[in-house]
């Protein structure tokens, strides 16, 4: 019994597992263990470059939105319901109906990550096991096509691919959907070659997951195998038509496996459309249309959000062009060197195809058969017909147009960072046929070193075949560098940029907090900031919100009443350019109240000023009149007043009520608010003798608290501290003069800007 026992344990079944594995490993040859470390390095370096390089992910903002359905996901929810804060909380890419956020994507590429984010909490886990599954599934496929020899070449060439290495390394759905479409291609061909139902099956699935990610995309690559699989059924059909004589004979065989492979592929466009159904409520309409509705391939206007262009066929294929240039000098392996050897392997095939021969001559286990000959020709010609459907296909989408920010200009737009990704797919061909020319180069090399014997001793004929060997390698090697380092360097200028932006936010401790965001791009959130994303459900540790006008702010600070309040800010303009680095900040907030509020501003005077200019103003109030003795009060909500020789500092005293902001000193100075909403502006402009200004400027939101109308409207609030900007002559410069209290170097020495507020005549 205990024996038994013992052998049942989950120790001896871990040893019986590990010496199996041993056993396979000993078993395995040398090409198979070389195919599997290319895999397993090829996965750890794209964990490596995700969790480095992309640590925060790229400017590509798309990743955000994939993150966050993964979260979603997990959380069992296909949407966000965020009721009256939606346009708060309102993420890039998320379509708004109702109060309801959804994103644009189908969820395929998130439920990949959302694995291993249940799994390990670590959703780059996704890219190394999809980047490594690539290698390796290409490794499949050049060995079941050709050999085990091109088999293992062209996992390196893919793997070394820069367009593979960069976008399999961020959140994108390209390398995933790749992934589904080299299973559904190793799928199909050997369910081809060994008349497998199973294998059918399972291309049938992996197609339509990959149509369920990206429709267009898995369409495109499996055009050519759609049309073989008409053919063949039409073939089989036909000739079970002429030999048929009862009509008890079962199906023949390619109408059975291409019909379970159509059964599968169809179940999925099924569940896509009821997806679609559920989120749309039109099984034909994408979220991707109800979001941009002519963001659809075809020509004619195309438009998605302010961006919108007539696309002819005349720039599809300039603009194709272009990409398709690109990914031959810039994104494939080596640059033109690689495309020059996939040229090269892929008419060398061709002429062996059309001689009746296999391209690289006598395969493993007797490959001149006239099966395996045929076998390869069909599967080859498949593989290259990918590239036609592929670049074909794609003249009739504006998405690559999009990334040539400037047509004639591969480091402008997208394309710089992360190449023609809509045409990922062109990189499983042409590794294969590169990895055909290597294999025939190296042969070629053995068939020299026995020619240069025969002339030659047999140690200088192998020492010049070794330096020709070497001389080919260090060649490749360094084109392959050369092509891999400019987008990585563009990439890290990026991510140190982020790495300063984000420091307080990756300081800060977070627990029940509510943090306003700016917004550089226009009202979303993780554009561009695609670390602050929000926990589906608008209730973890942090929840970011939009800084928007105040009215705005105020409802979603009354939708947390319980959370301590934040603002992240910076200083600077924030733009897509890696070298402009911002100044960043996160300051607390709270709210001030009172029957009024009253506040004092103490700012820094230099001695060269000789007079400053006091004025307060409001966004919505208005009203106002002039009531002399230096002080105005304008009809469009402004007061304002000049104190000559203010000496090395200035007091402003000020104060907020129900009937209006008021400044001190003048009492008939006030100017009305908005009860619902309003943003006070008080700024205090230093003139020098030559007319020179420099200004403290201060945005406070502000509202009346109750309802005026039934008469509980006599309280204020305000957001404290206010917004506060210093700027050199002009009285407003946004972002620019963002104030940083806790940075000393951030201004002049003399510059001083202390404010603070209480509220006054609280009931008890």
């Amino acid at each position: 019994m205990s024996s038994s026992s013992d052998s049942s344990s989950p120790r001896s079944l871990v040893r019986r597992l590990v010496s199996r594995g041993r056993a396979r490993i000993a078993g395995a040859d040398r090409l198979t263990l070389a195919a599997a470390l290319v895999a397993v390095a090829t996965g750890v370096l794209t964990f490596a470059i995700a969790a480095t390089l992309f640590r925060y992910h790229s400017v590509n903002h798309d990743e955000g939105v994939y993150l966050t359905q993964a979260a979603m996901l997990l959380s069992g929810q296909l949407e966000i319901h965020a009721g009256e804060l939606a346009d708060a909380v309102h993420p890039w890419f998320f379509v708004e109906d109702g109060g309801r956020l959804y994103p644009k994507y189908n969820p395929v590429p998130a439920a990949m990550y959302a694995v291993s984010m249940w799994l390990f909490g670590e959703p780059r886990v996704t890219l190394a096991v999809v980047a490594a599954g690539n290698a390796a599934l290409v490794s499949l496929l050049g060995s079941m096509v050709f050999d085990r020899r091109v088999g293992l070449a062209a996992a390196v060439l893919f793997a070394a691919s820069p367009l593979a290495l960069v976008t399999s390394s961020v959140f994108l759905p390209y390398a995933p959907t790749t992934f589904l479409n080299l299973l559904f291609a190793v799928a199909y061909l050997r369910s081809v070659r060994d008349r497998s139902l199973p294998l059918a099956g399972l291309a049938g699935v992996a197609i339509g997951l990959a149509f369920f990610a990206r429709p267009f995309t898995a369409v495109l690559f499996a055009a050519p195998f759609i049309l073989h699989a008409i053919r063949g059924v039409a073939v089989a059909v036909r000739d079970d038509l002429s030999g048929r004589e009862t009509a008890l004979r079962p199906l023949p065989g390619p109408v059975r496996r291409h019909g379970l492979t159509a059964l599968f592929g169809t179940l999925f466009v099924g569940i896509t459309l009821a997806y679609n159904l559920r989120l749309t409520g039109s099984p034909l309409t994408f979220p991707y249309e109800a979001f941009a509705p002519m963001d659809g391939p075809g020509f004619g206007e195309r438009r998605i959000l302010g961006h919108s262009e007539e696309y002819t066929p005349e720039l599809a294929l300039r603009s194709n062009g272009y990409a398709l240039w690109y990914l031959a000098t810039r994104w494939v392996v080596a640059g033109p060197l690689g495309t020059l050897l996939a040229l090269a392997g892929g008419g060398l095939a061709a002429r062996r195809w059309l001689a009746g021969r296999r391209a690289i001559g006598a395969g493993d286990g007797g490959g001149d058969a006239l099966a395996d000959r045929r076998f390869e020709r069909t599967a080859g010609l498949l593989i290259g017909g990918v590239v036609v459907s592929v670049v074909v296909g794609n003249l009739f989408f504006w998405g690559t147009n999009n990334l040539l920010a400037t047509l004639s200009d591969p480091t402008d737009g997208l394309v710089a960072g992360f190449g023609p990704f809509y045409h990922f797919d062109l990189l499983v061909p042409l590794s294969l046929f590169g990895a055909v020319a290597v294999v025939a180069g190296s042969r070629g090399l053995v068939r020299l070193r026995t020619r240069l014997a025969a002339r030659l001793t047999p140690g200088t004929a192998r020492a010049a075949v070794v330096a020709v060997a070497v001389l080919a390698l260090l060649g490749g090697a360094l084109g392959a560098a050369a092509a891999v380092e400019g987008p990585l360097d563009r990439h890290a200028a990026h991510a140190d940029k982020y790495g300063a932006a984000y420091e307080p936010i990756e300081s800060a401790e977070f627990d029940g907090d509510l943090v306003f965001v700016p917004t550089p791009y226009g009202e979303w959130l993780n554009h561009p900031f695609q670390p602050l994303r929000n926990d589906p459900g608008l209730d973890g540790e942090v929840v970011y919100a939009l800084d928007r006008d105040p009215a705005e702010d105020f409802a979603v600070i009354d939708a947390y009443p319980d959370r301590e309040l934040r603002r992240y800010a910076y200083q600077g303009e924030w733009t897509p350019d890696p070298d402009r680095h911002v100044a960043p900040k996160l300051e607390p907030l709270d709210v001030r109240e009172g029957a009024r509020v009253d506040a004092e501003t103490t700012v820094g005077v230099p001695e060269r000023v000789e007079s400053a200019r006091i004025r307060v103003e409001t966004v919505r109030g208005s009203g106002g009149e002039s009531v002399g003795d230096g002080i105005a009060v304008g009809g469009n909500g402004f007061a304002r007043y000049a104190v000559n020789d203010p000496g090395g500092s200035l007091s402003v005293d000020w104060s907020v009520s129900a009937d209006g902001v008021r400044l001190g000193g003048a009492p008939n100075a006030t100017v009305p608010i908005d009860p619902a909403g309003d943003e006070v502006i008080v700024t205090v402009t230093l003139v020098d003798p030559a007319g020179s200004t420099f200004t403290y400027r201060q945005e406070a939101a502000v509202r009346v608290a109750g309802d005026a109308a039934a008469g509980d409207g006599d309280r204020v609030e305000v957001v404290w501290p206010p917004e506060r900007s210093v700027c050199r002559l002009v009285t407003e410069c946004g972002t620019e003069g963002t104030y940083l209290p806790e940075n000393p170097d951030a201004h002049a020495e003399w510059v001083v800007f202390e404010t603070d507020a209480d509220g006054v005549g609280d009931e008890g």
